[in-house]
């Protein structure tokens, strides 16, 4: 009995262990800690897809119909960032810009999320902002029209 319990303890301490070493998924927005039931998660998601991804699938999966063929339309990251975004970037990092949003996206149906990119392009230093609506559909935020460029 004894050596069927000692096999039983390890099978048990090697589950744990593995369960243990799974790789999560990194947070989004500042600290990592922005919900993903938020427009804003949305927005910086779809955004990562575009500029960090090898497809547009994320990006179009959320996005709007309309947006979706958009996309589909220019084929790949490349051509969305010079024609539809009219930014272009080898790295970059995506940031919501914070506002007042505590409770809003709970029960609203329309959000427009303000985003700073900040990157490097052929060894030039660009930040710039974009405006991207959004629109609940089934529970879930879909970017549904990119503004090109923010003026302040």
């Amino acid at each position: 009995m004894r050596p069927f319990r000692f096999g039983l303890y390890t099978v048990l301490l090697s589950v744990l262990c593995l369960a243990g070493c799974e790789e999560k998924e990194e947070g989004m927005g500042r600290y990592g800690m922005l919900a993903d039931s938020t427009p804003e998660y949305s927005a910086v998601t779809f955004l990562k897809s575009v500029y960090e991804d090898d497809n547009l699938d994320i990006a179009i999966s959320l996005s709007s119909d309309r947006l979706a063929r958009i996309l589909t339309n220019y084929h790949s990251n490349r051509n969305v960032q010079r024609h539809l975004l009219n930014l272009k970037y080898d790295t970059v990092i995506i940031t919501p810009q914070s506002g007042n949003s505590v409770g809003r996206s709970e029960f609203s149906k329309k959000a427009t999320v303000t985003v700073f990119l900040s990157g490097m392009y052929d060894d030039d230093k660009i930040e710039d902002l974009r405006s991207l609506d959004l629109i609940k559909e089934d529970g879930m935020w879909k970017v549904s029209q990119i503004h090109p460029d923010h003026f302040m």
